[in-house]
């Protein structure tokens, strides 16, 4: 997917801009320089281009003090990765020289570069965007990030420069992402997938800086492998490089179509690891927990039994997702996870019909209903699948807004009980039982 940066100076309206792109609130905006830190992203898209787009700190000169230093640093690396990027300037207080510093730093990366004057409230103010044009980086897009007035033209030219992921060559190759905690045996899995060194494996955590893709040839299936850098609790980031790679991990639970969550046995499951599980759920990927370095495991009777009901117990939202005991040292088991892919897969992109769903469910439903919510009877008329990968369910009602989370639960269980959705997220729409067809794809 292409990556899009936003870099500029304090507080000329970074992440006030960020936050208008995607359509909500998700950068911290205030008028305090330095209030963005690290490096935000998320997801966009514009004319039908998708992209991630990064919200860094604002850049001062290299020569302030230390957080600076790793302010700019950051910036440094999103531009860096970046496909595009956009400059903003102010368009009140004119052009200063850390505008000009940044402008050189920019023209030397060799990327596609859009610059965007802020806060021209009107026509009037619009004329002061031009003095800008100096700066050697083209025409200046006149804006106000803050009501969004003129961020169409310019979003125009930005996407200009992207390349055209929609043109019908989508990539229909299963891809697995593995994902987990550094150091807990990833790259060892690809490779021992791969029968060869693709990923550098050292004992040091954090090695694989980057998301890896190979492809892996598996009965004459092409399957997409996509090894990623380890994720690490917030606090325990040292290096810039590394908050990079929490991104990058993200960007690859997006590409993936079942994410592998690497445990170490020896360590078992900690918050960290729920954390990146939820994360891959949350994005409604396939999901497999594969428990690595099994085999340095002392083994009781039932040992992996009682390691899945542990985990399950502590994960007790998240039981449909199956465990599976690997070594990537002696590959015990290593093509099990390639088999449970396919299998998740396969869920994932199944579509049950509407009379069976109906056959199965609604005599559940009839014999534990909805409870009442104020007074009023809660009555489910009507189920029917709307979408695949991820599996979508739609269930027609009378008070779709009273539903309680503990009854979709229990729709969720029954569901699972009638189908096997082992692996598989699920989603549920609530609507009124009147309510059209065209409304669900809204």
């Amino acid at each position: 997917m292409n990556v899009i940066a936003i870099v500029g100076r304090p507080n000329v309206g970074k992440s006030t801009l960020f936050n208008r792109i995607i359509e909500r609130r998700e950068a911290i905006v205030e008028d305090t320089p330095g209030v963005t830190r690290d490096r935000i992203y998320a997801a966009g898209e514009w004319n039908g281009k998708s992209f991630v787009l990064i919200d860094t700190g604002g850049m001062l000169p290299e020569n302030e003090g230390v957080f600076e230093r790793a302010i700019r640093e950051q910036a440094m690396i999103a531009i860096e990765e970046a496909d595009a990027i956009i400059f903003v300037v102010d368009g009140k207080e004119g052009i200063t020289p850390i505008d000009r510093d940044i402008a050189s730093t920019l023209r030397r990366s060799n990327k596609p570069i859009t610059l965007v004057v802020n806060k021209c409230d009107n026509v009037k103010e619009d004329l002061q965007a031009y003095e800008f044009s100096e700066l050697g980086l083209g025409e200046p897009f006149a804006i106000a990030a803050s009501n969004g007035r003129n961020t169409g033209d310019f979003l125009d030219h930005v996407t200009a420069s992207l390349d055209d992921v929609s043109d019908g060559t989508e990539d229909t190759r299963l891809k697995i992402a593995l994902i987990g905690r550094p150091n807990v045996g990833k790259s060892s899995l690809t490779n021992a997938l791969l029968g060869k060194d693709r990923s550098i494996v050292t004992d040091i955590p954090g090695t694989t800086r980057d998301a890896i893709d190979s492809v892996l040839k598996y009965y004459g299936e092409e399957i997409l492998l996509i090894d990623t850098a380890g994720l690490r609790r917030r606090s325990h980031i040292r290096e810039n490089i590394e908050m990079y790679s929490v991104m990058r991990t993200a960007r690859a639970i997006e590409r993936c179509d079942v994410a592998v969550v690497v445990l170490d046995a020896e360590r078992g499951l900690d918050m960290q690891d729920k954390r990146i599980i939820g994360d891959a759920v949350a994005a409604r990927k396939g999901v497999i927990i594969a428990v690595n370095k099994w085999d340095l495991i002392e083994k009781e009777t039932n040992s992996a039994a009682l390691f899945t009901k542990k985990i399950h117990e502590e994960l007790r939202t998240y039981d449909f997702i199956p465990v599976v005991y690997i070594s990537a040292r002696t590959k015990q088991r290593i093509t099990k996870i390639v088999e449970m892919a396919k299998e998740i897969q396969a869920r994932r992109t199944t579509r049950i019909s509407t009379s069976k769903l109906n056959d199965a469910l609604l005599e559940d439903i009839n014999n534990t209903p909805p409870p009442s919510v104020r007074g009023r009877d809660m009555r489910i008329n009507y189920i029917t699948q709307v979408k695949t990968a991820p599996p979508m369910f739609a269930f027609f009602c009378n008070y779709p807004e009273d539903i309680p989370d503990s009854y979709k639960r229990f729709l969720e269980r029954t569901l699972r009980r009638h189908y096997d959705l082992e692996g598989t997220p699920v989603s549920f729409l609530f609507r009124r039982k009147n309510k059209k067809w065209e409304d669900l794809e809204n």
